[in-house]
């Protein structure tokens, strides 16, 4: 199947389960318990028991594909959890994903290069902070996925440690 079609099957069988999870959202009581990037799509989608509970429209990195070494300002793609956070980062607020995962790593290996790591979904650096939501009109981070400082606020308080990442093309 392409990308394009697991995105947008992801996206439609996940609304069918979308008022009841805006509903469970707006009581305060549910959490996301999946995170899912669709790069190719500019989205992220906060998913619980297979619904969506939130969505957003992110920037990644400023070069297509998929990340292969440090410094090539791709976003990965693959598996990956939410290994800690960091409340004074310089992007505002950031969820650290524990990229580079086995996989990541052997295929650097292979080419005989550094992945790098430092993925993380963060809001705006200092100074930007006004371009909002609008900031997703073009990727221009190194690699990570980026979403605005009001929209970080509510991610931070809704994906906990240790949840997963899946980041599609």
């Amino acid at each position: 199947m392409q990308t394009s079609t697991v995105a947008r099957n992801l996206v439609l069988g996940a609304l069918l389960g979308l008022f009841v999870a805006s509903a469970a959202h707006a009581s305060g009581t549910t959490h996301a318990d999946k995170v899912v990037v669709i790069k190719g799509e500019n989205l992220l989608l906060l998913l619980h028991n297979g619904k969506i509970l939130k969505s957003y429209k992110v920037a990644v990195g400023r070069n297509p594909g998929r990340r292969v070494r440090r410094g090539d300002n791709r976003t990965p793609e693959g598996n990956y959890v939410i290994d800690r956070r960091n409340p004074r980062s310089g992007f505002y607020k950031a969820l650290h994903i524990s990229y580079p995962n086995a996989s990541d790593i052997r295929m650097a290996k292979k080419l005989g290069v550094s992945p790098g790591g430092e993925v993380l979904i963060h809001g705006l650096p200092e100074g930007f902070e006004d371009l909002g939501a609008s900031h997703a009109d073009f990727n221009w981070t190194r690699g990570c996925i980026a979403v605005s400082n009001e929209e970080m606020d509510e991610i931070w308080d809704l994906v906990a440690d240790g949840t997963p990442v899946r980041i599609l093309p």
